[in-house]
C-alpha cells in the first residue's frame, strides 16, 4: 500500500524548500557555464546544452525515484555494488578512454560516461545498509572494519586510474560511516593512527609525481608559478576581483580572457566569484546552508536507520565537495580536480548528484506519509 500512497501524494508531500534550493544552484551553474561559452568568442554552447540535456535527464531520474520505494535499494545493494566493481574494472581497460591522465572515462561518441559517480551513489547504498544492521551492535572492531573492506575495492580501483579527487571522497565516505556507529573511543584513536601511517605509505608508494607537486605547490605557490601555482593564484585574483556585487555576466576578465583555467568545472566557482561578487558566493553558500539544513532535518526524522544513514552519507559526500571545491578555489586546499554540487558542468556528475536528491526526497516523503497515517 505504501507505493499506492506516495504516488496518490507525491506533489503534496515533496520538500518544496529543498527543491526550489536546487533549482537556484542549478540556475547559477547554468549562468557561469554560459558566461564561460561566451568567452569562447566562437558563438557555441555546446558545453552548455549539453549540460541542459543531461539536467533533464537528471530531472526526470530525481523525480522518478521520489516516487519510488526506497527500501527496496538495500534489498539489491550488493547487486549494484558487484555491478560498479565490474565497470571500475573495465574501465582500466582498452575499453576506458583517458582524460586529462586519467583513464576513467567510457566515451560513447555522443555522451561519456564515468563510472565512479555511479560508485558514489551504490556505495552509499550499501554502506547505508550495513551501518543500519551495525549500529546498535557495532561494538566489535572486525564489524567496523568489515565497512572499511567495502570501501577498499573500489577505492583501489579508482587510485589506479588515477583519480585523487573522487578516491578522497570515496574514503571520507567510509570515514563518516565509520564515525557514526563507531561506540569505543579507541576503535577512533586507532583509525586517525592507520590514517596516518596510510597517508606517510602512499606518499612514498601510491602518489603520482603530479599528485606530490599540487601538494607541494599547495605549501608553496612560487615553486610552481607557471603550472599548479597559476592556477591557484589565477583563481584567488578572480575571486578578489569580483568584490561586492562582482564585474557583471560575461564580464569577468579572468573567465572571459581564459586566465583560469577548468572554468566550467573544477573553478567555477571562482567565475561566480568574479562575475557576482561577495552577492553571488554569499548565496551559494546559503543555499548550500539550506540544503544542509534540509538534509538534517529529514535525517533525524527518518522511520528507519537505513533512511537516516543514507541521508547522512549523502550530507557528508555533499559537504566533501562542497569544501573541497571552494577551498580550493580560495586557495587554502589543494587542487585536487573536485566539482562543486549542482553548479559544475558535467553530466556524469549533476546526474549522480540528482539521483541522491531523488532518493532522499523519497525518505522524506515517507516520513511524511508515517506521520500522516
Amino acid at each position: 500500500m505504501a507505493p499506492f500512497l506516495i504516488k496518490k501524494i507525491s506533489f503534496l508531500k515533496l520538500d518544496l524548500t529543498l527543491v526550489m534550493t536546487l533549482v537556484f544552484l542549478i540556475c547559477f551553474g547554468l549562468a557561469a557555464i554560459y558566461s564561460v561559452a561566451l568567452g569562447q568568442g566562437r558563438g557555441e554552447f555546446l558545453n552548455f546544452q549539453k549540460q541542459l540535456i543531461w539536467l533533464g535527464v537528471g530531472l526526470m531520474v530525481m523525480i522518478a525515484l521520489s516516487n519510488f520505494d526506497y527500501h527496496r535499494l538495500n534489498r539489491f545493494g550488493w547487486v549494484f555494488y558487484a555491478v560498479g566493481i565490474i565497470l571500475l574494472v573495465l574501465v582500466l581497460t582498452p575499453l576506458g578512454s583517458v582524460v586529462k591522465g586519467s583513464r576513467g572515462w567510457f566515451n560513447f561518441g555522443f555522451f561519456s560516461f564515468q563510472p565512479v559517480e555511479l560508485m558514489k551513489i551504490i556505495l552509499i547504498i550499501v554502506l547505508s545498509g550495513v551501518c543500519s544492521m551495525y549500529a546498535r551492535t557495532a561494538h566489535k572492531l572486525r564489524q567496523l572494519f568489515l565497512i572499511g573492506l567495502i570501501v577498499l575495492l573500489p577505492l583501489g580501483l579508482v587510485m589506479l586510474q588515477p583519480d585523487f579527487g573522487s578516491g578522497m571522497v570515496l574514503f571520507c565516505t567510509w570515514l563518516t560511516s565509520f564515525f557514526l556507529v563507531a561506540k569505543k573511543k579507541w576503535h577512533i584513536f586507532l583509525l586517525l593512527g592507520l590514517i596516518v601511517v596510510t597517508l606517510a605509505m602512499s606518499w612514498m608508494f601510491v602518489f603520482q609525481p603530479y599528485q606530490k607537486d599540487r601538494i607541494m605547490t599547495f605549501l608553496d605557490p612560487s615553486l610552481d608559478p607557471a603550472g599548479s601555482g597559476y592556477n591557484v593564484n589565477q583563481s584567488i585574483i578572480a575571486v578578489g576581483a569580483g568584490r561586492f556585487t562582482g564585474r557583471g555576466l560575461g564580464f569577468g576578465s579572468q573567465s572571459q580572457l581564459k586566465f583560469i583555467p577548468e572554468s566550467q568545472t573544477d573553478f567555477i566557482f571562482s567565475v561566480i566569484a568574479e562575475e557576482w561578487g561577495f552577492i553571488g558566493m554569499f548565496f551559494i553558500v546559503g543555499f548550500y546552508v539550506i540544503i544542509f539544513y534540509r538534509l538534517y532535518k529529514i535525517a533525524i526524522t527518518a522511520q528507519d536507520d537505513f533512511g537516516m544513514f543514507f541521508t547522512l552519507l549523502v550530507s557528508s559526500l555533499l559537504f566533501v565537495h562542497v569544501f573541497i571545491n571552494i577551498g580550493m578555489c580560495v586557495g587554502l586546499l589543494p587542487v585536487t580536480g573536485i566539482s562543486l554540487p549542482f553548479v559544475s558542468y558535467g553530466g556524469s556528475f549533476l546526474v549522480t548528484m540528482l539521483v541522491l536528491m531523488g532518493i532522499v526526497l523519497n525518505i522524506n516523503r515517507s516520513n511524511a506519509i508515517s506521520r500522516q497515517y
